[in-house]
Formats: C-alpha cells, structure tokens, sequence
C-alpha cells in the first residue's frame, strides 16, 4: 500500500484537487440556486411544501442512475459530473434554506418593516442573516454527501478520486487492486472531513456572535 501511494503520489494529489474543486464549485453554485429558490417560496404554503416534496423525493433518486441517464446527452466529461454533483447539493440546502427562513419570529420582521424596510430589504438584511446558521447546517450536510457522490462521476470520465475506485474495481483480485480503491476511498474520507472543518470556521466568520449564542 505505501510503494502504490509513493508511486503515484503526484497523481493522487492532483485527483484529489479536482475531487475537492468539484465539489467546491457545485456547493457554491448549489448554495446560490437554493437560497434563491427558498427566497421565492418560503412565503407561500403551498411554494413551500413543493419545495420539501422536491427536496425529499430528489434524494430518493439513485446518483448512479442519474449519472448514467446523463450520458446520451451531456457525454462524456465534466458536465455531467457538475449537473448531478449540484443537483444532489441542492437538495438539503434548499431544505434547510426553507427551514430557516419560515422559522424567524414574525415578530421581527414586522418590526423591520415597521421601520420602513422594503420587502428586499427585510430578507437581506434580517431574515437571511438569522437563517444563516440553519442554512450553513444544510452545506455542511450536503457537502458530505456529494463528496461521494462526487467519486461516482468518474463512471462518466469525471474529475476526482473516484478513477482509483472505479479503476481497482474493474480489476478487482489483480494486482494494486485493493490498493488503488482504498487510496480513493481514504482520500474522499479525509477531503471530507477537510471540507467540513473550513465549513465550521465559515461559520466562524459569517455568523454574528449574538446568533451564535
């Protein structure tokens, strides 16, 4: 195990960075399309429950099935793997997002409008702000998941470490097999785990320290 992880350690690395910068950039976007779309729906009930439906009977959806419907007419590459990692991100942000925003003491609000506040204003500046930490709670839950969703990608040529599992289990009882899919598993494990403490010190920075008490 340690000559197969020496031999290929630059390519170990550079896998990694794709894996990481795949999830990264399909969290980002996630996080934008979910917080938009709970700020369009949370004020309605029936907008609302659409929304959990959604959200709930998403994750009911295999991500190998979906992964390979892509293929006829995305191909081969990285778009695929981007449209199925940020669908799957979608989903508990978008969930927590509602959560969060239906959950503010209406109280509040009223008050801010009652100061003159646009609508706008009220969900930028009040309402957004104190749903951030139930938001941030739903990108730390979805960047778990899809960082394994991720390696299942490489089925369609994806970037990330998920060629060493497919790779080693294509070949499985051959030589570096059981090697080249431990490497990948362990590698997604500890991205994991390095992507959720930089969520934890976002959290940190973004959310006031009155919220956080």
């Amino acid at each position: 195990m340690f000559e197969f992880v020496e031999s290929r350690f630059d390519q170990i690395l550079f896998a990694s960075w794709q894996h990481f910068s795949l999830v990264a950039q399909c969290l980002i976007i996630a996080t934008v399309l979910a917080v938009v779309t709970a700020g369009l729906v949370y004020r309605s009930p029936a907008l609302r429950s659409a929304a959990n439906s959604v959200s709930a009977i998403g994750l009911t959806i295999p991500a190998f099935a979906l992964v390979g419907l892509l293929i006829a007419p995305f191909g081969f590459g990285v778009v695929p793997a981007v449209i199925v990692v940020v669908f799957f991100a979608v989903l508990p942000i978008l969930r927590n997002a509602v959560v969060g925003l239906t959950s503010i003491d209406r109280s509040v609000i009223e008050s801010a409008r009652g100061i003159g506040m646009t609508r706008f204003q009220v969900l930028r500046r009040i309402e957004l702000p104190m749903a951030w930490p139930v938001i941030l709670a739903g990108i730390r839950v979805s960047a778990q998941m899809v960082m394994g969703i991720a390696a299942i990608t490489a089925y369609v040529l994806g970037p990330g470490l998920g060629g060493f599992i497919f790779t080693g289990l294509s070949r499985l009882g051959g030589a570096n097999s059981l090697e080249s899919v431990v490497t990948g598993i362990v590698a997604v494990i500890i991205l994991a785990l390095i992507l959720d403490f930089l969520l934890v010190g976002l959290g940190r920075l973004t959310i006031s320290r009155g919220i956080r008490v």
